[in-house]
């Protein structure tokens, strides 16, 4: 295998194996900024030393084996070996055929992964931080996808990681799950971490394709962790509820080519009526709980009107335009604002949310959203407004960071100008 190959093979595991990693290795050293330096120095010696010697059967494993023997190298080197060093040891086991093994490490939430996410978001750093990191260390985002997830810049971003990590060293937080009053305080902004996680991988911003299935999977099975740990929050249900029936679109959202499919354009035969359906348990049981609305049960409604709409024309935009007037009660934001333009625009026409859009184009936190060019062009080309509405998405493609949303717009503009 070519070091070109091998490069790419890294950046893919990169996704999927240094969330596992990482977690795994801050319960052993105690320290995430360490974790990660030791996570990078495995996939470093993967890119040197795999070109020759192919990938290992379990990559996983043997980049964890790596990064163990580099914390050993380290605490040698600082004269602390003791019983850190006798822990990982211990790890250090090898099947007959020289392949490490799978770490089958448990401990009272079963996962390193989610116990490393209430780490992060300790009360001592703050929310923005909390999340960045979190991002970061478990999600496997880079910093200009945190960005463009946060609509604030990349070196904002890189100075919140750099400085949560300081924090948390300074502050000595315990590596060890919290007591229950500790999880219900952290519990918010758990919510929020797993749902960005979650919308990177449904929607990627960049790169060249539209979904990171992994993220969905990993934002998922920790939401479901999460709701049978705390199962009396009615918010940890509907946030499961939303990823469920979101996730359930995922296989329509995409076309032969990879080029994504507008959601009133998708094939609903290729919806997953089994996420749907879970979703709709996990939301009725949301409902139960008294948390109907709730910021994330009012989302997840607006998705269950969109999977028992049989066909687009079924859908009731009337009730998804109330659920977002609710929403923006309980959620104010911009980006909120904009989906409920979309919503009034589909319940009461396109004059309706056009001037609903228009008045968000001043908002500074938008300034590099494409996806307000984008809804402000769709509306205008409704209206038959087409140059304007070309001008509008060629507008998004400058803006947009995804190579596939970009040939979207472009593709939008150029209709627009045949017509």
């Amino acid at each position: 295998m070519s070091t070109l190959e091998t490069h790419h093979t890294l950046d893919a595991l990169w996704r999927i194996e240094s969330p596992k990693l990482i977690a795994g290795l801050s319960r052993m050293v105690r320290d995430v900024g360490l974790a990660e330096e030791l996570a990078q120095d495995a996939f470093v010696s993967a890119l040197v030393q795999w070109p020759e010697s192919g990938i290992p059967r379990n990559p996983g494993a043997w980049l964890m084996a790596v990064a163990k023997r580099r914390a050993i190298d380290r605490f040698r080197r600082e004269g602390v070996l003791g019983l850190k060093h006798q822990e990982i040891a211990r790890e250090m086991l090898l099947h007959d055929d020289g392949e490490p093994a799978v770490d089958a490490l448990v401990d009272d939430i079963g996962d390193d992964l989610l116990r490393l996410i209430f780490i992060a978001c300790h009360p001592v750093l703050s929310t923005e931080a909390r999340v960045a990191l979190t991002l970061r260390l478990l999600g496997g985002l880079s910093t200009i996808e945190i960005a463009r997830a946060f609509l604030v810049s990349e070196s904002v971003v890189a100075q919140r990681i750099v400085r949560a990590k300081r924090t948390l060293a300074e502050a000595r937080v315990p590596f060890e799950v919290p007591n229950a009053s500790e999880r219900a305080a952290r519990l918010s902004s758990v919510l929020g971490v797993l749902y960005l996680i979650f919308n990177e991988g449904y929607a990627a911003t960049a790169g060249d394709d539209v979904l990171r299935p992994a993220l969905c999977e990993d934002a998922l099975r920790l939401g479901r962790v999460l709701a049978q740990l705390v199962p009396n929050d009615s918010e940890v249900h509907a946030l499961v509820a939303l990823m469920e029936i979101q996730a359930s679109r995922s296989m329509a959202r995409v076309g032969p080519s990879g080029e994504p499919i507008l959601l009133l354009e998708q094939d609903r035969g290729k919806w997953d009526q089994l996420l749907i359906r879970r979703g709709l348990i996990a939301l009725e049981r949301a409902e139960l709980l008294g948390g109907a609305l709730g910021p994330y049960a009012l989302q997840a409604a607006i998705a269950a009107c969109h999977a028992r709409a049989h066909t687009a024309g079924q859908t009731d935009w009337t009730r998804i335009a109330a659920l977002y007037d609710a929403l923006a009660q309980v959620l104010p934001s911009p980006v909120v604002q904009l989906n409920r333009a979309v919503a009034v625009g589909m319940a009461y026409g396109a004059a309706a949310g056009l001037e609903l859009v228009d008045a968000l184009t001043s908002e500074p936190s938008l300034k590099g959203y494409h996806l307000l060019p984008s809804v402000r062009g769709d509306l205008l080309e409704k209206l038959s407004r087409f140059n304007e509405a070309g001008a509008e998405f060629e507008r998004a493609a400058a803006l947009a960071q995804n190579v596939r949303d970009r040939t979207l717009m472009r593709e939008r503009a150029a209709r627009c100008t045949r017509r």
